[in-house]
């Protein structure tokens, strides 16, 4: 009689279910001719003068250990940028860290704020790992839907409504991923009230902060009272198309990034060095470069929520990240359904808004991280298979 083999997989890790995200990237992977709307990347390559600082740094011999934090110049620079660009102020020796990109970063954040049983607050639809990770950190992660009705926008009292003696964090996203919705100052100053009543910790994922359209971003740090109790996520990924590099950085109370530092120091020891020297470069001289891409994100923006609109599929216009998430519900179809389908008979890869959370549902994620030709060829194909699902 065969024994049932053991598993060392601990159970709260083999509890966890893969990417949504991935899943429709490796299955576009082997088809052919496929378009595909599902990643979250930019399509620019990084900019050449990022690229050669990154070089020069290798020439100048810079191949060692930078410090556990990171390297202090690249410190003071992002101090100094997110002072100008964004009101808030960081002190580089102790209150920033340089992680391997922003998804390290809330992980870091996670461990060194959670005690196992607390409660975090997470807003959904959301990023696929914040879920995952808050479990990881031993907390409790309680969702919260915002919806349609609202532009995707979380109310405060929604998020009061949820809160309980063992509540220890709100995690946030603004601009979000998936939605592309962006808090105004005024939604986040009634946000922060809840926040401070509640003596909560922030976890704010401003990773598309420079990719803001249609108004001025407002960091949830810069609130009144918030910068004492907020851990700011950003990085270098989006704005600067530095995925592959993954760098990103944290910035917050002296306290908590110590605590994460000193995660950090055990589980990574430093960001790649090398990075670290073309992210410097990208602060210094990148201004431009982010300019053109956010001018280029827009006009494709605008053509997919109109070509959306045109087609019969209600999508609200995302002030922000470069994704719209429009309604599917018109096909009969369900989310995972609708991307299967729309894969294998146009060849076009979108992600299932169920993946984001329950309040994902009858809805997908397109990025518009691609080109005009190419997204001009995917609403066109979109187009011809919803017609023949709704008539």
């Amino acid at each position: 009689m065969k024994t049932q083999e053991k598993s060392y997989v601990a159970h709260h890790v083999d509890q966890l279910k893969p990417s949504g995200i991935r899943r429709f990237f490796d299955l576009a992977s082997q088809m052919e001719d496929v378009i595909s709307l599902g990643v979250g990347e930019p399509d620019f390559v990084t900019p050449w003068n990022v690229i050669e600082a990154s070089y020069h740094s290798l020439e100048q011999g810079y191949t060692s250990y930078t410090a556990n934090a990171g390297l202090l110049e690249l410190r003071q620079e992002i101090s100094k940028f997110l002072k100008g660009q964004y009101s808030v102020e960081y002190n580089p020796e102790n209150q920033v860290l340089v992680t391997v990109g922003a998804s390290q970063a809330i992980d870091v954040a996670l461990r060194a704020i959670l005690d196992s049983g607390d409660e975090v607050i997470v807003v959904e639809p959301s990023f696929v790992s914040y879920v995952p990770t808050v479990r990881l950190a031993g907390g409790v992660p309680v969702t919260v839907d915002a919806t349609q009705e609202y532009a995707f926008k979380i109310q405060a009292e929604q998020i009061e409504e949820v809160i309980t003696p063992k509540t220890k964090a709100l995690m946030i996203c603004s601009p979000n991923n998936p939605t592309g919705a962006v808090l105004s100052k005024q939604e986040m100053e009634k946000i922060a009230k809840v926040v401070e009543k509640h003596d909560l910790v922030v976890i704010s994922d401003e990773i598309y902060a420079d990719l803001t359209y249609d108004e001025t971003y407002t960091s949830f740090a810069s609130i009144t009272g918030m910068s004492e109790r907020t851990i700011l996520i950003s990085g270098f990924s989006k704005a600067f198309a530095m995925t592959g590099w993954r760098l990103g950085y944290a910035a917050g109370p002296k306290s908590i990034l110590e605590a994460m530092t000193k995660i950090h120091q055990y589980t990574i020891m430093c960001a790649p060095t090398m990075a670290q020297h073309g992210a410097l470069e990208a602060l210094r001289n990148g201004k431009n470069n982010v300019l053109e891409m956010k001018t280029s994100y827009r006009q494709r923006r605008n053509f997919v929520v109109k070509s959306l609109q045109d087609m019969g599929l209600s999508c609200h216009l995302p002030g922000g990240a470069f994704y719209v998430f429009p309604s599917i519900t018109s096909t009969g179809l369900s989310s995972e359904e609708f991307a299967e389908e729309l894969l294998q008979s146009q060849q076009v890869a979108v992600v299932p808004g169920g993946v984001f959370g329950d309040s994902g549902e009858g809805y997908i994620r397109c990025s518009y991280a691609t080109s005009m030709k190419q997204l001009d060829k995917a609403m066109k194909r979109m187009r011809r298979f919803v017609e023949q699902k709704v008539k």
